[in-house]
């Protein structure tokens, strides 16, 4: 009996694999995640809060992806994750100077305090992520993730440590797409929440 053929191909486990981690890594990037953590922030402040959430975004999220959007429309960047590691001092000094300048406005315009300390809390986590990255190319998805969960569950309560497990689908991603070592996606989590923890610690 001759053996027959299915017309139908097989199911490419590896492709299917790859677009499921990139789709997990543009829902979760870092610009993403800070948007929706500042939403999430100015929700909960009161009055006007998700304008204010927006204005924290616009500082610490919106402004600069803008300027590494702009970077690899001139060929400056690969790609607006910044895989390649020497692309990404230069574009993080910009973020965080953009940060303190989202800081000293939202302040003086009397901004909630929340809102200031989530503005404070990247701005930590910049502080601390650029001299690593300089050395080390240690994950921005994973260090942000982690960063705003710590954030939510200092400000709001323990019911935000559901969050946890995305933490660990996205260092999945990371590697999956092999743009990060085991290593670099798991020890930016505690690096991250650590970072984020400080000011809020300092300050509640």
């Amino acid at each position: 009996m001759s053996e027959v053929k299915s017309d139908r191909a097989a199911p490419d486990r590896s492709t299917s694999r790859e677009r499921s981690a990139r789709i997990i890594t543009e829902i979760f990037a870092p610009w993403t995640v800070i948007v929706a953590l500042f939403l999430t922030v100015g929700f909960n402040s009161g009055d006007n809060g998700l304008a204010w959430g927006l204005a924290g975004a616009f500082f610490c999220s919106i402004a600069p992806m803008l300027v590494i959007l702009a970077g690899v429309l001139v060929g400056r960047y690969a790609d607006h994750h910044l895989t390649t590691r020497r692309h990404r001092l230069v574009p993080l000094i910009l973020a965080i100077t953009l940060v303190l300048l989202g800081i000293a406005v939202l302040h003086n315009l009397n901004a909630p305090a929340d809102i200031l300390t989530t503005q404070t809390a990247i701005l930590t986590g910049g502080l601390v992520g650029a001299p690593i990255t300089a050395l080390w190319k240690i994950s921005f998805h994973t260090g942000v993730a982690a960063a705003a969960a710590t954030v939510l569950v200092l400000l709001y309560g323990t019911s935000f440590l559901a969050l946890s497990p995305l933490l660990l689908l996205i260092a999945w991603a990371r590697t999956a797409l092999t743009h990060h070592t085991t290593a670099q996606v798991l020890t930016a989590i505690p690096i991250g929440a650590l970072a984020a923890a400080l000011p809020l610690l300092l300050t509640h």
